[in-house]
């Protein structure tokens, strides 16, 4: 992972899919993406609400960049990783890959898309499918998409994928459940970069492993990173791993992104009143500053997606909403030119202490 982010360029040209962008320029752009999930009812099914789980996301990703998606279970970042990749279809809104807007494309369409960005999963276990040993698993998509070319040439490449991701190729005779949770992970991992893409998406792909194993799975990535040039949205609700793997970090609430930004510039002075309360309940390691730091404990629980609140989505629990709060959605600009917009009335930099944001 680098330690300074790449600069934000414009909007890429459409280029072919199989050509490497080179690190440093953009190779994603998601734009007023929107998943709702309709609610029906009766016998008829007819539609009485929707779930608004995606509510106008908006960012950029760089090639060779690690962009962290933060936020409470159930905000949304998962749904948003999953529309990206089109495993579910985008209600509205664009989804611009290597120049092209993707959201559209039909089942056929996507299948090349999938060669050059694919998705790395929460669960390592259910995941994998159970009654195929792992070589097969992590041969399928080059099978599916005729890249397994000959018995011997095909078995060297699934070696070869095991070997990257720190796993014995003689242990590809095995079948899923004889492996610890973490190798587990490895092997989606392996399945993932099967097809050489330069996009990964990561659904929280460490939070069901033990601490030392998540710090291994972790060095792993920012290695394959290096290696390979890939981009990552890394999902995640553990604010610590975030920032430790992270170039820039975008903090979701309610379907919607409140705050985004370099993570220096993020975790240093965060604007937005939920990103100050996130970040106040990461656990500090040094006993002598954890007095110093102002713990801000959110009150009620969030509200329901199926019927958000009108205005600012974070009003029912912010300590500074009034009455513009209720009335008007405020806009993701940078309200004080450090360079991370805010969606905030009333966003205000709040400074952590420096000795904990150099751990």
């Amino acid at each position: 992972m680098s330690t300074d982010a790449p600069e934000r360029p414009g909007v890429p040209q459409e280029s072919s899919l199989h050509e490497r962008t080179p690190v440093g320029e953009e190779i994603l752009r998601v734009t007023a993406l929107t998943k709702h999930f309709p609610i029906r009812a009766g016998l008829t099914k007819r539609q009485v609400g929707k779930v608004h789980a995606v509510d106008g996301v908006e960012f950029e990703l760089a090639a060779g960049e690690t962009l962290g998606l933060v936020g409470e279970s159930g905000c949304g970042k998962s749904t948003t990783g999953r529309t990206i990749v089109r495993l579910l279809d985008p209600t509205d809104g664009s989804i611009v890959f290597k120049g092209r807007d993707i959201a559209g494309y039909s089942r056929r369409q996507m299948r090349e898309v999938r060669r050059e960005m694919q998705i790395v999963f929460q669960d390592p276990y259910a995941s994998l499918n159970p009654r195929i040993t792992v070589r097969e698993i992590v041969a399928e998509p080059l099978r599916i998409h005729g890249r397994y070319r000959g018995s011997h040439q095909g078995k060297d490449r699934v070696a070869e994928l095991l070997t990257l991701v720190g796993l014995n190729p003689e242990h590809g005779n095995r079948f899923p459940h004889e492996f610890s949770g973490g190798q587990r992970q490895r092997i989606g991992i392996a399945r993932a970069l099967a097809l050489n893409p330069q996009v990964l998406i990561l659904d929280e792909p460490v939070s069901a492993l033990d601490v030392s194993i998540q710090a291994q799975v972790i060095n792993l990535l920012e290695e394959l990173q290096d290696e390979l040039g890939l981009a990552y949205v890394f999902i995640a609700h553990d604010l610590s791993v975030v920032r430790h793997i992270s170039d820039r970090v975008a903090v979701m609430y309610l379907g919607k992104i409140v705050e985004i930004g370099e993570r220096r510039a993020i975790y240093a002075e965060p604007t937005h009143p939920y990103t100050q309360a996130l970040l106040s309940a990461v656990p500090i390691s040094d006993p002598a500053l954890r007095g110093k730091r102002e713990r801000i404990v959110l009150e009620g629980d969030i509200p329901s997606p199926a019927n958000p609140p009108s205005g600012c989505n974070f009003r029912t629990r912010c300590w500074k909403a009034e009455e513009i709060c209720a009335e008007e959605d405020p806009a993701l600009i940078d309200r004080f030119g450090h360079g991370h917009p805010s969606a905030c009335h009333f966003a205000e930099p709040k400074a952590v202490i420096k000795a904990e944001l150099n751990r």
